[in-house]
Formats: structure tokens, sequence, C-alpha cells
């Protein structure tokens, strides 16, 4: 299956679980393509000075492969830097929350697979 960039669905949300500024999700897939349980497959652009709010998975695993761009994420109450080609895996009811400290575009591929 292929998804056309003219054909995937984009949507920009303010202030994300809390966070500041604007993430633009551009969505790859949606949940009802996958014969697995999937609930997210989508690139997400966080603006520099925007951030996701720090929230928790239960019950699901979030995989952000970092494709451009440098920030932070915050995994259970600690701030590490993050950049491109980086690969972060959180859920089993951790915590996590990510911010574009830099001047870039913060662009993030983002997949949630439900248990």
């Amino acid at each position: 299956m292929i998804t056309r960039h003219t054909d995937m669905q984009t949507e920009i949300r303010a202030n994300m679980r809390g966070g500041k500024g604007s993430v633009t999700l551009e969505h790859w897939f949606k949940p009802e393509a996958f014969g697995a349980k999937v609930r997210l497959c989508t690139r997400m652009t966080i603006a520099p000075g925007s951030s996701i709010g720090s929230h928790t998975h239960e019950a699901e695993d979030e995989i952000y492969l970092v494709l451009s761009g440098s920030g932070l994420i915050q995994e259970d109450g600690e701030w590490v830097p993050i950049s491109a080609g980086d690969a972060i895996l959180t859920g089993k009811g951790g915590s996590h929350g990510i911010e574009n400290n830099g001047a870039e575009p913060l662009v993030i591929a983002a997949v949630i697979v439900l248990y």
C-alpha cells in the first residue's frame, strides 16, 4: 500500500498534550489500514520553541525515529538531548514529553502500537 504525499491527512495541533506552540502531523496510514493494532503512524513536525507535553502510555508502545533536527526528550522526569538518527521507545506505563529547543523544525516518525 502506498500513500502519496498529496493524499496524506494533515492536522496542526496547538498545545499538544499541554505543550507549547504547535505540532504538524502528516498521517501516513490510518489505523484501519493495518492488520495489527496501530493507533498512530505519522510524521510529526515540531516547530522551534514548540513541545509535546509530558504524557503516559498505558497498554501501548510509541516508537519515535528522529528524521531531522534536534531537541530534548523527557523520559520519566529526565531531559535528554536527541538528534537525527536517534530512535526512542516508550510504553509500558512510561511517561515522556518532547521539546524542540533548536532553530530548525524537529521532524519525527511516530508509530503507536497497542497491546
